[in-house]
């Protein structure tokens, strides 16, 4: 149970309570392949191979492609977010605890899920070294020509996810942020805007990327090289437990991340310091 309730008693605060900033609910899943609804303790992802056209001659038979198949299992982990809310502290408050409660673990539960395909973006092994530098346009440039070269669709589903310090270097490119190269209604500022897609990729700064020593691990990526399975939602549950005299409230997932295409995907590193 939270040792620090009696802080918000009424002869201290007034009803308007702020939430502890945190990201509500998941900023990555949306960006990847999902599979919703799975039965069992692991989702099972096809890769698919490059095929190869050819020709036929008159009343011939029609040259098959020879696709190659590969299967990529993910498994589901089972992840919980709990806090007990005593019965006590919510008569010495106007506020409603059990709300906040519930609120805080679906956050900690959407992070949880970033957690896992930010992990699975990890085991890339194609890079781009950061080179005492932050997010350049020559990054930029290179992420871009080593997808074109391994025949990564440009098809306007290429995300770049990077830091608010990384994002902060786009603003400083003018092709990134100026109206003479990308007209008015896009710039980067406008409207408050929070992604932007630049030179095939959807870019969108997230606080939930690894960083040692000021060195940030940002990903650009094709949506269809990762796997994101989801057994269970996030689900809230409120209990009474009687021997506390307190609410029990939890919620609950299972889920899992994985890469599936290594072409489709890169580690670009840049400096913060």
């Amino acid at each position: 149970m939270s040792t620090s309730v009696d802080t918000a008693f009424i002869r201290q605060f007034e009803a308007d309570v702020h939430v502890a900033y945190q990201r509500m609910g998941s900023k990555l899943r949306n960006t990847i392949r999902r599979k919703v609804q799975v039965q069992g303790e692991d989702v099972r992802f096809q890769k698919y191979g490059k095929g190869t056209a050819g020709t036929k001659s008159r009343h011939g038979d029609v040259p098959l492609m020879n696709v190659s198949h590969t299967n990529v299992d993910c498994p589901l982990t089972d992840h919980y977010a709990g806090e007990y809310v005593d019965s006590m502290d919510e008569l010495k408050t106007n506020i409603d605890e059990k709300t906040l409660a519930a609120n805080a673990g679906a956050g900690a539960l959407g992070r949880k899920t970033d957690e896992l395909i930010t992990t699975a973006m990890d085991t890339t092994t194609t890079t781009i070294a950061h080179g005492s530098a932050g997010l350049t346009k020559a990054k930029v440039h290179s992420a871009f020509e080593t997808l074109g070269n391994n025949d990564v669709p440009d098809d306007n589903q290429r995300f770049w996810v990077t830091s608010h310090a990384g994002w902060s270097d786009l603003m400083d490119i003018t092709e990134f942020a100026s109206a003479d190269y990308v007209g008015e209604g896009g710039l980067p500022y406008q409207g408050g805007m929070v992604a932007k897609m630049w030179h095939g990729f959807m870019f969108f700064a997230f606080s939930g990327l690894d960083v040692a020593s000021n060195i940030r691990k940002t990903f650009c990526y094709h949506t269809t090289a990762l796997g994101h399975g989801i057994g269970q939602d996030v689900k809230q549950d409120v209990t009474w437990q009687g021997q506390k005299q307190a609410f029990l409230v939890v919620n609950s997932m299972s889920q899992g991340s994985c890469l599936i295409d290594a072409d489709g995907i890169i580690e670009v590193s840049i400096d913060e310091s």
